[in-house]
């Protein structure tokens, strides 16, 4: 499981060294192929490819001609490339990608439980400030806690 957030660096050939301890725990369980992408192009989603491929099967699900389908699919597929991270741990994000999500330099990469965001810093806290984490928002993930209490919800 992939938890918290650490700041990394895009090098000058637009590469993402990955924070040691996502590598290490998506090398383990995973391995080292990728799919990089994004839904929106304000952040980069990084999933370890056995992740990808399970969200794959789920997609299956939806009939073909579903233009939902057609639209979200044409955005990861524009955004998105399968790729490998080296020993190092670095990863190439596509320029497209990197200039729509305005990745340069330091950048912040989140967890996100079994892949992770890639944020430019600015906008990733624009986004934590105009969207708090609130108690409704508890309450909404609290239903899925049926037999225990979630330790923030008020």
């Amino acid at each position: 499981m992939l938890r918290g957030s650490y700041t990394a660096r895009i090098d000058e050939k637009g590469r993402l060294k990955l924070p040691t301890p996502f590598k290490a725990e998506v090398e383990e369980r995973h391995g080292t192929s990728l799919f990089v992408t994004s839904v929106d192009g304000e952040c980069v989603l990084i999933y370890p490819m056995p992740v990808w491929e399970a969200h794959e099967q789920r997609l299956l699900q939806i009939p073909g001609t579903d233009p939902t389908l057609a639209r979200y699919l044409r955005l990861v597929n524009f955004h998105g490339q399968q790729n490998e991270f080296d020993s190092q741990g670095r990863v190439v994000i596509q320029t497209r990608l990197r200039e729509s999500a305005a990745i340069v330099g330091d950048v912040s990469v989140v967890a996100r439980v079994d892949y992770f965001e890639v944020w430019n810093f600015d906008r990733l806290k624009a986004k934590v400030d105009q969207e708090p984490f609130t108690n409704d928002d508890a309450r909404v993930l609290a239903q899925y806690f049926i037999d225990r209490e979630l330790p923030f919800v008020g």
